[in-house]
């Protein structure tokens, strides 16, 4: 019984990255590259060593919500981890937001961002939330020009200053629905001090924030999204009290649960209409394009760890006379996994770049048209990767994937919100169809995988081109063929979005190989878009029977 099982380490998580460093170097101009790297190897090191180790320590300490003080007064008070904690001064110190809004890096700057995020976040507890409603509440106030609350709120959402830093919610999910805002019942009353807000948001994250962007219905507007107002709250007045909020319970969650996820009663909140008194859930694109892009990178750095993590473990754990990491089954399981995440990290970061250009204005009409469709294939397409991935990984470290304290089953119970939130793949999939009905996005998206395949010229990547063109044909030749029939279009959403976002993956996957075997980066991501392309690219069916789908949810005792 002296046998001890060495477990799974983690080192300077940029200096391990290979697949990381060929992304940058290829995107990133030659000195903006070289001027980054300290940067990239010091978030690497504070993700592999520090903040990993802190986060196994502390993954008892969940958030912990004080209702009454001991002298009776309604107080509300969370307290969040101490990881946390030390997470908001790094997103400061570090830029995590404000990198995206200096804009040292033009274009760019949303990859350099990301960049850093996806180094540390996975060791940050999931405090990317709160940082995605952040990004996208800064991104908000920004596009809908509101510029008494661009002057008194941004300064404090992009700072580099912890004590000066805001954190912000995005309170949307009422009990009525979550993807359909537009039966919101929250209510928005004039009074002699300003807007006020009656309801009650079932599921607010990030509720320490201080501040949230919200919808509410203003007295007398119709029903529907079109009849709601986006407003701006501050969570607490002057002295410090929570501004007519009553925090009534934290959510007790599968995943996530470093994250104070409250239900929370509005009784009177003084609350700004950012855009006018309509249209709520329009002036919530911007936000919903910034906030889609972190869920889709959240998947991607959530994907990474889960496969470092097995990676190693591979070297360490002995199996009848051998270390996994030399059994061919466990070999070719852990193989598939790495060429998923690979495919689905260009997915994300394509995502990034566009956003980019969209921000700083130099996207071409054809991208304008791209980046509207490649953030929700983004989105649910990786959100489909990392739960597969992370269940994957969980069950390939036996006994102990299965056992809390390893902190193993964290990353696989946090992955599955990924899928969930910010749009299930369902509602995604609709939006991806919404985003094709404007003239020209189908187009600019062949446009897209044709370019990026005609860069492919080595002769083992032929097969994985030729899979790309097939895919890429059988979805135009479906889509064509559905647009006759809006039911069949509906319940062929699913796998028709999936295979653009698998079609687009293996397009990239195939020009970034191309790229590296051209500049000394070795053969790893051909093998990586070879393995994709035989993990399957086409998903459509080319005939769905709704009556059999029916038949099979019917009662049983029908």
């Amino acid at each position: 019984m002296s046998f001890f099982q060495a477990p799974p380490g983690l080192g300077n998580q940029y200096d391990d990255d290979a697949f990381l460093q060929g992304y940058l170097a290829r995107t990133l101009p030659e000195d903006m590259f070289r001027s980054l790297q300290d940067d990239f190897r010091e978030l690497g090191e504070l993700g592999g060593k520090y903040f990993y180790e802190f986060q196994l320590r502390d993954r008892l300490n969940e958030p912990v919500l004080t209702q009454w003080s001991p002298w009776g007064q309604r107080i509300d008070h969370i307290e969040v981890s101490p990881l946390w904690k030390e997470a908001e001064a790094l997103t400061a110190k570090k830029g995590l937001v404000a990198v995206a809004y200096e804009q040292k890096s033009g274009a760019l700057s949303r990859v350099h961002q990301f960049a850093l995020n996806y180094l540390v976040q996975p060791s940050l507890d999931v405090y990317s939330c709160p940082l995605a409603m952040t990004d996208g509440a800064a991104r908000s106030l920004l596009s809908l020009g509101n510029q008494a609350l661009i002057d008194h709120a941004l300064p404090h959402l992009t700072s580099r200053d912890p004590a000066t830093f805001w954190t912000s919610g995005q309170w949307m999910t009422e009990r009525t629905g979550g993807s359909d805002v537009g039966l919101t019942l929250t209510e928005a009353r004039q009074s002699p001090e300003g807007w006020r807000l009656h309801g009650t948001k079932w599921f607010t994250s990030a509720t320490t924030a201080q501040m949230a962007l919200t919808l509410a219905r203003p007295t007398g507007n119709g029903p529907g999204g079109k009849g709601l107002a986006l407003f701006f709250v501050e969570t607490r007045d002057a002295q410090g009290r929570l501004n007519g909020i009553q925090i009534n319970r934290l959510k007790d969650k599968l995943g996530t649960r470093k994250v104070p996820t409250a239900e929370l009663t509005l009784d009177g909140t003084l609350a700004v209409p950012v855009a006018g008194l309509t249209d709520g859930i329009r002036n919530m694109a911007m936000m919903l394009n910034v906030t889609r892009t972190w869920n889709a990178m959240g998947a991607t750095w959530s994907m990474r760890r889960a496969m470092a993590l097995a990676h190693d473990y591979a070297k360490r754990r002995v199996q009848f006379g051998a270390p996994l990491s030399e059994k061919p089954l466990h070999l070719d399981t852990l193989a598939g996994l790495e060429a998923e995440f690979q495919a689905g990290f260009l997915l994300a970061f394509r995502g990034v770049e566009l956003l980019g250009k969209l921000e700083t204005r130099t996207a071409t009409e054809q991208e304008l048209l791209l980046q509207r469709l490649v953030t929700p294939l983004a989105k649910l397409t990786t959100g489909r990767q990392v739960v597969h991935i992370t269940s994957e990984v969980t069950e390939s470290f036996g006994g102990a994937g299965y056992v809390e304290d390893t902190g193993l089953p964290r990353i696989q119970a946090d992955a599955q919100v990924l899928s969930i939130w910010e749009g299930t793949t369902n509602v995604l999939s609709l939006d991806s169809l919404r985003a094709l009905a404007k003239e020209g996005t189908l187009e600019a998206f062949f446009h897209e995988v044709e370019g990026r395949l005609s860069k492919v010229t080595d002769a083992g990547l032929r097969p994985c081109v030729k899979t790309a063109h097939d895919a890429l044909e059988h979805a135009r030749a479906w889509v064509s063929g559905a647009m006759a029939n809006p039911t069949t279009m509906e319940a062929g959403a699913r796998r028709f979005s999936l295979t653009l976002g698998r079609t687009l993956e293996l397009a990239l996957l195939s020009e970034h190989a191309q790229w590296c075997l051209e500049h000394g980066h070795g053969p790893r991501s051909r093998a990586a878009a070879r393995r994709f392309r035989q993990n399957g690219v086409d998903l459509i069916q080319d005939e769905i029977d709704l009556d059999d789908s029916r038949l099979l949810l019917a009662s049983m005792t029908n």
